[in-house]
């Protein structure tokens, strides 16, 4: 959707209040600037398609709803990330307690691949998917939450911080335990890396070594975020 020409220069923290006095499209507008991103970092945190646009599409309603008592205290988009990864942490707990299906069915493995690949990836691409969706589905869902902020988006600790809710020091803690235990599960999928070796633009990273970044999961077949999602889209601006 192009952007609409009337909110051309308007900031985030304008479309929400125009929102809670009633423009109709608004909300959307703030939808369409950062859906991407929230579907990413669902995709990434839960590791299932289906998980992660029921997550955002929960976030959006609850953003929605909860508009009139945004402060200011944060960027938008700090608050947009915190509450969608409030509901993808709250959504990976019930999934634990479920028990649900292994990661390496074949169904669900194909679901998170993309759709262009499902029937025609090579097997090797496929079995290093598998590994990458196994060893972060050990992970407790704090840590994965972090590990995805921080080493899959990029985002600075400190900016992750802020949208977990939780001082630098635990971010990093959490970061820190997650690479020690992926460590001896995804260092044969970097080949080369070596475990002192830093991020080459030297941010977001503390001692050890990191998963593998948004660009370099790709690799080895993790999800993108695409923008076409329909289950994503459909939150464009619902009404709760």
């Amino acid at each position: 959707m192009a952007e609409d020409a009337g909110y051309d220069g308007v900031s985030d923290q304008e479309l929400l209040a125009r929102h809670v006095q009633g423009d109709p499209d608004a909300f959307g507008e703030i939808v369409r600037r950062h859906r991407d991103r929230l579907w990413a970092v669902a995709l990434r945190t839960l590791g299932d398609r289906e998980e992660a646009a029921d997550a955002v599409q929960d976030a959006l309603v609850s953003a929605y709803r909860a508009a009139g008592t945004f402060r200011g205290q944060s960027a938008v988009t700090t608050w947009l990330h915190r509450i969608t990864v409030n509901a993808c942490l709250d959504r990976a707990r019930k999934a634990a307690t479920r028990k649900t299906a292994p990661v390496d069915d074949t169904e669900r493995l194909e679901q998170l691949l993309e759709p262009h690949e499902a029937a025609s990836a090579p097997a090797e691409r496929n079995d290093l998917h598998r590994q990458l969706i196994e060893a972060m589905g050990t992970l407790a869902p704090e840590q994965r939450a972090a590990l995805v902020l921080v080493d899959m988006q990029g985002y600075p600790v400190a900016e992750a911080a802020r949208i977990l809710d939780v001082p630098t020091g635990t971010v990093k803690s959490r970061c820190a335990r997650g690479r020690a235990r992926l460590l001896p599960l995804l260092s044969h999928l970097r080949p080369g890396h070596s475990s002192t070796e830093e991020n080459s633009s030297g941010r977001n990273r503390v001692e050890g070594t990191s998963v593998p970044s948004a660009t370099e999961a790709s690799d080895v077949g993790l999800p993108h975020a695409g923008p076409t999602d329909s289950a994503v889209a459909k939150g464009g601006g619902g009404r709760a």
